[in-house]
């Protein structure tokens, strides 16, 4: 008997390239509970689709169905086709959120012959340069990883570069897709990169309704929203699109991304505005994580990050919606969810507070 799992069938239009807007496909999420993966799974659903989660031992959303794999396991997906030999498991496609090339690998080895289409989610970190603006899909990559696992987070990008590569290789470029996002934000970021700035305007720190920003003249940004992300994602299954895609938000300045989280919550306390070498001096982080003020980036290296082209994507079909709706709409979650104004990013009160004391000596 073959160790690959039963021969699946596959949806007919969908391995012809058929439009199939009108749901009744099956997909196949590896993954389906952190932030990403769940969002695509509900906007699946969301289109009728029928969904398969194959993830270790956590709920999926209400829809799915739960199968439990340990992909660091090397016949982990292959025991898992056998427990869905059934009519759901033949795929119409397979979504990844996978970083680890031995995981990515191993997917594509054993579900090649089983479904259509392989949607891989990397990142513009694969881009072996992320300093000039405007960087498109055919701008050089880092070199990918040969191993299977990441020795440090300074591989990310050569491990999804092997991904991509892995996925190309087993499903050619008409059954593949690989998606590259910028930054991804909105309601249920666990960064708190998106969370911090509205957050921050509606809870000053202190009395006077003051609030530290970064002096940021030249940089711009772009946030694409988690939802408008996962609705592209579902909607290139449906019309069977292939290709490499940059993934990102509308490019704005900086100084215009910080107004319009002022205006959002109606903010009207003075700016204090902090040059990049004070803050650096004053241990001030930037992009993210504890003790920084987030998607600030002071570095020629990467500041093409929130300048990639989303030309590519536009074209074929992605749809963006106002960042005001963005950071409304996260503004909102965070208060339903009782969310602090730090979680994972930016200043404390206790912080802030001390750093805008300090700005103040003479």
């Amino acid at each position: 008997m073959s160790n690959r799992g039963p021969a699946l069938r596959v949806n007919a239009s969908a391995q012809n390239g058929e439009d199939r807007e009108n749901g009744d496909m099956r997909i196949l999420v590896l993954g389906g509970t952190a932030w990403l993966g769940r969002t695509v799974v509900e906007a699946a659903l969301a289109s009728g689709h029928q969904v398969t989660c194959i993830v270790r031992g956590r709920q999926v959303p209400h829809g799915a169905r739960l199968v439990n794999a340990d992909r660091d396991q090397n016949d982990a997906l292959t025991r898992a086709l056998w427990s869905v030999h059934d009519d759901a498991g033949r795929w119409d496609a397979v979504v990844d959120v996978a970083t680890e090339p031995g995981h990515v690998r191993r997917a594509v080895r054993d579900l090649e012959p089983h479904a259509a289409r392989y949607v891989f989610i990397s990142s513009c970190n694969v881009y072996a340069s992320l300093a000039a603006t405007g960087i498109d899909e055919d701008e050089p990559r880092h070199t990918p990883l040969s191993a299977d696992e990441m020795a440090s987070p300074e591989e990310y990008g050569p491990a999804k570069t092997a991904g991509e590569d892995a996925v190309r290789a087993a499903f050619g470029p008409d059954r593949s897709v690989i998606i590259r996002p910028g930054l991804i934000g909105g309601p249920g970021d666990p960064t708190g990169r998106t969370a911090y700035w509205p957050l921050r305007f509606r809870r000053p720190s202190n009395p006077q309704g003051r609030v530290l920003v970064p002096s940021a003249p030249t940089q711009d940004t772009a946030v694409i929203d988690v939802r408008d992300l996962a609705a592209w994602v579902i909607q290139l299954i449906e019309r069977a699109r292939g290709g490499v895609f940059n993934a990102a938000g509308e490019t704005v300045p900086f100084a215009r991304y910080i107004e319009t989280a002022r205006r959002v919550t109606r903010h009207d306390g003075p700016l204090v505005r902090a040059r990049p070498e004070w803050l650096a001096a004053h241990g001030v982080t930037q992009w993210m994580g504890s003790r920084s003020l987030p998607l600030w980036i002071d570095q020629p290296d990467v500041a093409g990050l929130g300048s990639l082209s989303n030309a590519r994507a536009l074209a074929a079909g992605l749809k963006l919606r106002p960042i005001d709706d963005t950071l409304t709409d996260t503004l909102d979650w965070a208060t339903a969810h009782h969310v602090d104004t730090v979680i994972g990013s930016g200043l404390t009160d206790d912080e802030e507070h001390a750093l805008l004391e300090a700005h103040n000596e003479p």
